[in-house]
C-alpha cells in the first residue's frame, strides 16, 4: 500500500482561495482528491473554475465563517456536493494589529469568531460524518505564536493558542474513533498577511537572520506536510504541533 496515496479523498479547505489555504488546496487536488474550497473572497469561483479547467476536482462554497449559521451551511453544502467528508483543513484566518490596550473588541470578536470558532465549528460537524465510517484526518493550522505571545496581535495569539490546545483535546476525544487531529505551524510565510512585515526591511532582515532556512516561507512549503497529515502515512499521529518554520523555533 503507498501509504501516501489520498486518491478519491473527500476534503474541505477553508481560506483556500489564496495564501497557505490555497497552497494545500492545490496539492490535495494534485493528489487526486476532491476539494471543497471554502472560502468568503469574490475570487473564489474564479479560482476554483481555473482548476477545474485544469482537470481537478474542485467546488467552490463561499461564505463568511465568522458567521455560525454561515459555517454550517457550508459545511453541508460542501458535505453534499462532494458525496461526504474524509478529511477537513481549517486554513482559514485573519489578524488584527493594534496596540493591545487599544485593541478594539470588534476586532477581537472577528478574529476569535473566524480562527478558533468556526474551527471548532467544522471539525464537530465533519467528525460526525467521520465517527460513523471510522476514519478522517483533521488538519487545523497553529502558528509560531502558539508558542510566542507577538506584539500587537493579541486576538490572534489568543486563537492560535487555542487551536493548538483545542487541536489536542479533539485528538484525545476522536483518536480512539479513527480520526487524527494535528496541526501545522507555518513559521513566517511571504503571504498577503505579511506583507505590511515584507515591506518593513529592517524588520524583515531580523526575521530572515533568525530563519536557518535563510528564507521566508511560501505555500507551496505547507504542500508536503498538508499531504502527509492527510494521508495513512500519519495515522499513528494525534495531538501534534507541527512548526513548518525553516527552523524558527530552534534558534
Amino acid at each position: 500500500m503507498n501509504r501516501f496515496d489520498i486518491r478519491g479523498k473527500k476534503a474541505i479547505v477553508t481560506g483556500s482561495a489564496q495564501g497557505l489555504g490555497n497552497g494545500m488546496a492545490r496539492a490535495l487536488l494534485e493528489e487526486g482528491c476532491t476539494v471543497a474550497m471554502l472560502d468568503i473572497s469574490d475570487g473564489l469561483p474564479g479560482v476554483a473554475a481555473e482548476l477545474k479547467a485544469k482537470g481537478y476536482e474542485a467546488v467552490a462554497v463561499r461564505g463568511d465563517l465568522s458567521r455560525r449559521d454561515e459555517i454550517k451551511r457550508m459545511a453541508d453544502e460542501a458535505i453534499r456536493a462532494m458525496g461526504g467528508v474524509d478529511i477537513l483543513v481549517n486554513a482559514a484566518g485573519i489578524q488584527r494589529r493594534h496596540p493591545s490596550e487599544e485593541f478594539p473588541i470588534e476586532d477581537w470578536d472577528a478574529v476569535l469568531r473566524t480562527n478558533l470558532d468556526a474551527v471548532f465549528i467544522l471539525s464537530q460537524l465533519c467528525a460526525r460524518v467521520m465517527i460513523r465510517q471510522g476514519y478522517g484526518k483533521i488538519i487545523n493550522i497553529a502558528s509560531m505564536v502558539s508558542w510566542f505571545g507577538g506584539v500587537t496581535v493579541p486576538a490572534y495569539t489568543a486563537s492560535k493558542g487555542a487551536v493548538a490546545q483545542l487541536t489536542k483535546a479533539l485528538a484525545n476525544d476522536w483518536a480512539a474513533k479513527g480520526i487524527n487531529v494535528n496541526a501545522l505551524a507555518p513559521g513566517y510565510m511571504a503571504t498577503d498577511m505579511n506583507e505590511k512585515i515584507l515591506a518593513d526591511e529592517a524588520r524583515r532582515r531580523e526575521i530572515s537572520s533568525r530563519i536557518p532556512a535563510r528564507r521566508w516561507g511560501t505555500p507551496e512549503d505547507m504542500q508536503g506536510p498538508a499531504v502527509f497529515l492527510a494521508s495513512h502515512a500519519s495515522d499513528y499521529l494525534n495531538g501534534a504541533v507541527i512548526p513548518v518554520d525553516g527552523g524558527y523555533l530552534i534558534r
